[in-house]
């Protein structure tokens, strides 16, 4: 079935360039409406300009579609409810969000400053964090939205030098693992999208030819499936140089101790049973992990009493 998203408004952060740009220009190559969002600055934040959004409208509407340029700054919320505001006084509905803006500021922890932290945590946290609070509404009352938030491996598995990225990205799982709770009942899907990619980001990070070999486009590809009518809930894609995996959290089913023997040396002592991963679930909010410790508890109770 081909994805279309004709008749649909979609608002993409950090679009005028990477990742931001690809995934605005397929998104209007297939019929959406696009905020091209972009304030502008350098891959450390600094600066600002709107050639680059500016420069993509052109592009979309070079090629018929609908196109408009704002240059929000995703960590303030105001500038970001004016973005909104723009996209529905012209086209009156929001049906996609791609949380796609990021900033890197890379060190060692030890050389880090809590600034560098703090602005990392700010653009791409609260950055997602704006931008989904300004469309919730609308989505909810459209019943029907399609957000995006853009994790990374550096969150899952860890990455030196990233200890702000890691981080933040880390916590955009968090985000999106509650909201997908909060959305169901308005049809609101929140996916992440995990990407490996050649852009400013990281052309410093690898050698020219891998870089190239890493296209954007590669990743956009990905990331259509995400955000489209019959795109998956709560789905963490990987994805980079024509790879395409999943990423997920499981919990072991674990074990069971006694009151009368609980103690750090009882729960070392079941360690194999605690680890083993025969039974692992995917679990799929937070009460179902106490869930499953509270039937342990009441199994042990009846057999006890047997």
């Amino acid at each position: 079935m081909t994805i279309s998203f004709a008749g649909q408004v979609a608002i993409v952060t950090g679009a005028g360039n990477g990742l931001g740009r690809s995934h605005a220009l397929a998104l209007a190559k297939r019929g959406a409406k696009v905020v091209v969002n972009d304030l502008g600055g350098a891959r450390d934040g600094s600066g600002a300009s709107s050639a680059a959004s500016q420069e993509v409208v052109e592009l979309i509407e070079a090629m018929g579609g609908e196109a408009i340029s704002h240059g929000a700054n995703v960590a303030n919320f105001e500038e970001v409810q004016d973005m909104v505001q723009q996209a529905m006084d012209k086209w009156g509905r929001v049906d996609i969000l791609i949380n796609n803006a990021g900033i890197l500021r890379d060190k060692s922890f030890s050389k880090m400053t809590l600034d560098d932290f703090k602005l990392v945590m700010d653009v791409h946290v609260m950055g997602s964090v704006n931008c989904t609070k300004a469309v919730w509404e609308i989505m909810k009352q459209q019943n029907y939205g399609r957000i995006v938030m853009t994790t990374s491996s550096s969150g899952m598995y860890g990455n030196f030098g990233q200890a702000n990225y890691g981080a933040a990205k880390m916590a955009l799982i968090g985000l999106m693992n509650t909201l997908v709770l909060e959305g169901a009942k308005n049809n609101i899907h929140i996916n992440a999208l995990a990407p490996t990619a050649g852009t400013r980001m990281t052309e410093d990070l690898m050698p020219e030819e891998i870089v190239k070999a890493f296209a954007p486009e590669a990743v956009t590809a990905g990331m259509l499936t995400l955000c489209d009518e019959a795109a998956p809930n709560r789905f963490i894609l990987c994805a980079g140089a024509g790879g395409y995996s999943s990423a997920g959290i499981f919990e072991t089913d674990g074990c069971f101790i006694p009151t009368a023997k609980q103690s750090p040396e009882a729960v070392r002592d079941n360690w194999d049973q605690l680890t083993a991963q025969d039974n692992q679930k995917a679990l799929v909010s937070g009460a179902q992990q106490g869930e499953k410790f509270i039937m342990k508890a009441m199994a042990f109770m009846k057999a006890q009493q047997q």
